[in-house]
């Protein structure tokens, strides 16, 4: 199932909510009451929490946003490399205009896109699948290395979990 791309409510119906009282240096400006959250994703077993804001709202989707990126970084699905794309990475898929006819695509997808972790989970997925190594995971995908290694180092964490992959398969990290 594809967890980061779930809405805000679908995610945290899956979630056992903790809200309780951050602990840290005191002082005038130290919160006095519950506004900490803490989600455990029950089919994962993941955490995360929020406890940055005052208000419970933007530690709920503080703690969210970081529930997306741990999941899309830990939890791997297997995939062949051969197998049709998932519906939203194909659609951040594009063929430049200024290209020729049999040039490979690009794949664009920002960090604030909505479809971001989605997207790098299935990046995750394919290079776990294809050992590591980063051509035959952009060529399965019909994009250049380059184009596949830009998207994976936009975040330090999927950067991360890229690196313990081909670590795993005894690959040398990416420069």
């Amino acid at each position: 199932m594809d967890y980061p791309g779930l809405d805000d409510a679908a995610l945290l119906g899956q979630c056992d909510v903790n809200i309780y009282k951050a602990s840290g240096p005191g002082g005038q400006h130290r919160n006095k009451v519950s506004s900490a959250i803490r989600l455990l994703h029950c089919p994962t077993g993941i955490t995360a929490q929020g406890c940055d804001h005052r208000s419970q709202h933007a530690n709920k989707r503080s703690a969210l946003k970081r529930l997306r990126m741990k999941i899309a970084c830990q939890v791997r699905r297997p995939v062949a490399p051969n197998q049709p794309m998932p519906e939203v990475v194909a659609s951040c898929l594009f063929v430049p205009k200024c290209a020729r006819a049999d040039a490979k695509k690009r794949l664009q997808v920002g960090k604030r896109d909505k479809r971001f972790w989605s997207v790098g989970r299935f990046l995750l997925d394919i290079l776990d699948a294809v050992g590591g190594r980063l051509s035959e995971a952009a060529g399965a995908m019909e994009i250049g290395t380059s184009n596949f290694v830009s998207v994976i180092k936009q975040d330090r964490h999927l950067y991360a979990a890229a690196q313990e992959i081909r670590k795993h398969h005894g690959q040398g990290p990416m420069k």
